[in-house]
């Protein structure tokens, strides 16, 4: 299938991206790996006038450790799934990169490809959710910080103005005794078919401690990544264990209402009960990480 005709521009400056998305505005998009928005034109769910690929700045590229992590849009599944370095304090987020599609498309994604596709199945967002993750997003009048709770509209529906670039992710240090882990369930390996996925983070008073703080994120559940608001109330101030972390299951379970699809080719009923089940796995394994500390 071929695709449909476009003017391409290929900047190699955030600068000079910027004022060609200020030129044209709602008539281009944004090319990054082009994973899904080529597939997305190929098949005529979409059709810009303009396409600016961003592969060329360098700057979108970079991996800064100085204060937290700083990670640009640019930078590839592959490089973040490999990466030793973001591993050490943020595992979650290595887990959602290797959990993404077949090598060949991991090595051709990007991660700000992966949030600005805006899809509920996204493997990145979990977990970078779960971190407190902020986008920075950029523009010819300046920049802009906002957080990833608060990115997500519903299904290809972001809070990001047509002239604006993803240009960095933003997370924290965890605290310490902190821990975090990522588990997406599919229907077979090296396909981007999930069915649920979930992401969990705590942080403990001391590694034999009660739980300080928090954070469950579902995706595939709902129109956008879903916090288990509830469930997360649940284990605050509680000794981490089996019994809560069941019950947090079971609290996760009730905070979110999945559709069956037959794309997902599995029932809401189905999702909702493997919610429940991952909600236990990814808290059981991010204690593991918050008492090896």
């Amino acid at each position: 299938m071929l695709l449909p005709k476009f003017d391409f521009h290929e900047p190699e400056t955030l600068t000079e991206a910027c004022q060609i998305l200020a030129e044209y505005g709602t008539q281009a998009r944004v090319l990054a790996g082009g994973t899904d928005l080529l597939v997305d034109m190929k098949k005529h769910m979409t059709a810009p006038e303009q396409l600016l690929s961003i592969s060329k700045i360098e700057e979108l590229k970079q991996l800064d450790f100085s204060d937290g992590l700083k990670i640009g849009s640019c930078l590839t599944i592959a490089d973040i799934a490999s990466s030793r370095s973001i591993a050490e304090k943020w595992s979650a987020v290595c887990a959602g990169a290797g959990s993404l599609g077949s090598p060949q498309i991991r090595n051709l994604a990007t991660i700000g490809g992966n949030i600005g596709s805006a899809s509920p199945a996204a493997d990145l967002p979990p977990s970078l959710i779960s971190y407190g993750a902020k986008l920075v997003l950029k523009n010819n009048a300046g920049e802009r910080i906002v957080s990833m709770d608060d990115f997500f509209v519903g299904p290809r529906r972001m809070k990001i103005a047509p002239d604006e670039i993803i240009s960095k992710i933003l997370v924290d240090t965890p605290p310490p005794f902190s821990g975090a882990a990522y588990i997406s369930l599919g229907i077979r390996s090296c396909q981007d078919i999930k069915i649920v996925n979930v992401a969990a983070f705590i942080t403990l008073e001391s590694s034999s401690g009660i739980i300080k703080n928090a954070r469950i994120v579902l995706g595939c559940v709902g129109p956008t990544c879903i916090r288990a608001i509830s469930a997360e109330k649940l284990l605050i101030g509680e000794k981490p264990g089996m019994a809560i972390f069941s019950k947090a299951g079971e609290a996760a379970m009730r905070d979110c209402s999945p559709r069956g699809s037959s794309v997902s080719r599995a029932s809401a009923e189905y999702k909702k009960d493997m919610v429940g089940v991952l909600t236990r796995r990814t808290l059981s394994e991010a204690l593991k990480e918050a008492t090896e500390q």
